[in-house]
């Protein structure tokens, strides 16, 4: 069985989850701010109250946003550098996709998440884990009228960190390249004017 490392990092939360022999243990913390400080303190107490090495580890699995992008970027860093050290898949799981594994199995359900400017993180599941469709950045009125009837509607930004690593579990890494899944574009742009030219 994979020994398993959940890290989300996108909401107001720093959580974790290790999925080893049998049992899922995790350490979630409220936070605002401060994730990059307190992530490796929190791991490392999981770890070792479950007497299990960074060497034990099969595999990471993180969340890649939309969200926070302080918080999705610290925690793609940690995944990919214990990634690289320890010779190990990491897993990129979009936040919507991984929200959606809180639905009732067997029944359609809708992601939606207050994305601020009266906008909408939107997408629809046939099921946990199940993608409809690609994930949608829309007015939060059309967001809304999207949601079928019938379809269980998830708000919450806090994904559940023990299905989270359940699910990274079983999932083929090549379908979960860890990188960042912004879906709005960066307010900043570069300032064209100062731009050095490029000599031929």
């Amino acid at each position: 069985m994979n020994t398993v490392l959940a890290i989300d990092t996108v909401a107001p939360r720093l959580q974790l989850a290790l999925r080893h022999a049998g049992t899922t243990d995790i350490s979630v913390d409220a936070l605002a701010q401060g994730h990059a400080e307190l992530l490796f303190v929190r791991l490392g107490a999981l770890l070792a109250r479950n007497g299990v090495a960074y060497s034990d580890l099969d595999r990471i699995a993180v969340t890649t946003g939309p969200g926070s992008f302080t918080g999705l970027r610290i925690g793609l860093s940690a995944a990919r550098g214990l990634g690289l050290a320890l010779g190990i898949p990491v897993l990129g799981i979009p936040s919507l996709l991984a929200l959606s594994l809180s639905a009732p199995p067997g029944a359609p359900a809708a992601v939606l998440l207050d994305a601020r400017r009266d906008e909408a993180y939107f997408q629809r599941f046939a099921g946990p884990g199940l993608s409809s469709d690609g994930p949608r950045l829309l007015p939060m009125a059309e967001a809304r009228a999207r949601v079928a009837n019938g379809a269980t509607l998830l708000e919450s930004p806090f994904v559940d960190i023990a299905l989270l690593a359940g699910f990274a579990a079983h999932a083929d890494p090549a379908q979960y390249p860890p990188d960042a899944a912004y879906v709005r574009d960066a307010d900043a742009k570069p300032q064209q004017k100062f731009r050095v030219a490029r000599q031929a």
